[in-house]
């Protein structure tokens, strides 16, 4: 059998963590058993999808590192297979048309609140009579499609993840609704349970790879696959991503979306690298950091955790500053040029200088972002924080200052900087540090960044540090 799974997100906003993890881990087991990923956008909530949010998960997906095998299928556009697939099981009895209004439904509801039942549909017009359908046509009432569930039934399937899995009938809540209300004459738009099972069998599916909290959607749709006469895919529920107080990860808890990830500064390599990390427990041979294809030969089930994993923001900054120290300095400047941009720094700069720059700002980053801040004082003149204003207060700092003006060597470098630094200390009668931390702050506005002496350097080749020095002095 080859092995042909889909990752089927509706466009009602950007692509979320949860999703982007379950499309890695069917990516993975597509790649593992070279079969075919692919995307299927379901866009029939007409009101709440946005052509905005579909441009955002295929861009979201692919910035991930995720490659489709086919062009994507749009859900609204498979309409007509959705109608037929409806009609046939009206046809063949399995389905049929309830006239329930919704004060019915809400008056059934409540009753069984009160008697403290779950939420359960009766399935009142699971029979009616041809004089109380024609009746019902004459009040004008519009009807819903129910598929047909028998109470009595077992539901089982072996899944991937949980292994043996059973319902029963009695635990659906009553006959499912496949289609919504429409006058008598037409069949309403159809429901996900129905348009999920109709598309999978178009598209080939022999996988469906999703979170567990499609566990009761799965029992129903098997039902569905049966009365359609297909042979239904292997299932495996994976778990939820959780928060930190061990709920469900929502937008509630903030940065949620892979766009809010992107810009923030993170990644692609280590997103994707902790999409795996998040319910998979990797082969120890291949370690914590590592890429999909990687990971795509070594990707199972059997190391897909049941428990739900929480999301440690500590491990997601610790694998994308491994990523960025990875970075070389003309791979890290290229990362960085938009956001020094954004940031209306100025980037004249010869392209080589920014790729020393990016270097050496590269070993302290955790987030790209961290290397805005972290690039200013040396794209733009120092703004002095208190801590350094406070430091150049200090006379024997404004002494070491004034010796290394008068005493600077023609030849200038990270070595002749040292010997300047020892020979200014001993001139003001300080220790060195004193004097490290004083020329810092004239250079960079902050006691605390990169390696001082190879900033200092740095600044030295575009000709920006004697007016910085000097621009301190009383």
């Amino acid at each position: 059998m080859s092995v042909r799974v889909r990752i089927a997100p509706s466009p009602t906003g950007n692509l979320h963590m949860g999703t982007a993890r379950t499309a890695v881990f069917n990516w993975l087991f597509a790649r593992r058993h070279g079969g075919r990923f692919l995307v299927r956008i379901e866009d029939t909530d007409r009101e709440r999808s946005q052509p905005a949010f579909t441009d955002s998960i295929l861009t979201g997906l692919r910035w991930l590192g995720l490659d489709w095998d086919e062009e994507p299928v749009f859900q609204s556009r498979r309409s007509r297979d959705h109608q037929e697939a409806i009609a046939a099981l009206l046809a063949n009895g399995r389905a049929y048309r309830c006239y329930a209004t919704e004060a019915e439904l809400n008056a059934m509801r409540e009753a069984r609140q009160a008697a403290h039942q779950a939420p359960r549909y009766d399935n009142r017009h699971r029979n009616l009579s041809p004089e109380r359908i024609a009746a019902f046509h004459k009040e004008g009432r519009h009807a819903v499609v129910r598929f047909r569930i028998d109470d009595t039934q077992d539901i089982l399937w072996q899944d991937m993840v949980r292994g043996p899995m059973r319902w029963q009938g009695a635990d659906l809540g009553g006959d499912m609704v496949i289609a919504r209300r429409a006058p008598a004459d037409r069949i309403g738009d159809p429901l996900y349970n129905l348009a999920v099972v109709v598309d999978d069998i178009a598209m080939g599916i022999t996988h469906v790879i999703r979170g567990e909290d499609h566990i009761a959607n799965t029992a129903k749709q098997l039902l569905l696959y049966n009365a359609l006469g297909a042979p239904p895919p292997c299932f495996a529920h994976t778990p939820l991503i959780l928060n930190k107080e061990g709920r469900k990860l929502s937008k509630r808890d903030g940065v949620t979306s892979i766009a809010d990830f992107q810009a923030l500064g993170y990644t692609a390599a280590a997103v994707s690298n902790y999409m795996c990390l998040l319910g998979w427990s990797p082969p120890v041979e291949l370690g914590e950091r590592f890429g999909l294809a990687d990971a795509a030969p070594v990707f199972g089930f059997d190391r897909v955790n049941k428990a739900g994993g929480r999301f440690d923001w500590d491990k997601l900054n610790w694998l994308n500053s491994q990523a960025l120290h990875a970075m070389d300095g003309a791979t890290l400047r290229n990362a960085l040029l938009p956001r020094w941009q954004q940031a209306g720094l100025d980037t004249s700069q010869p392209l080589a200088w920014q790729e020393q720059l990016a270097a050496l700002l590269g070993p302290s980053l955790v987030v790209l972002q961290d290397g805005v801040e972290q690039a200013r004082p040396f794209l733009g003149p120092p703004e002095l924080d208190d801590a350094s204003r406070a430091q150049l207060q200090i006379e024997a700092c404004q002494a070491a200052l004034h010796y290394i003006l008068q005493h600077r060597p023609r030849t200038f470098n990270a070595a002749a900087a040292k010997e300047l630094l020892t020979a200014a200390a001993r001139a003001a009668g300080v220790r060195k540090g004193v004097v490290m931390k004083g020329v810092r702050a004239a250079l960079l506005g902050c006691l605390h960044g990169p390696d001082l002496l190879l900033s200092w350097d740095l600044l030295h080749g575009v000709g920006e540090d004697d007016p910085r020095l000097r621009a301190v002095l009383r």
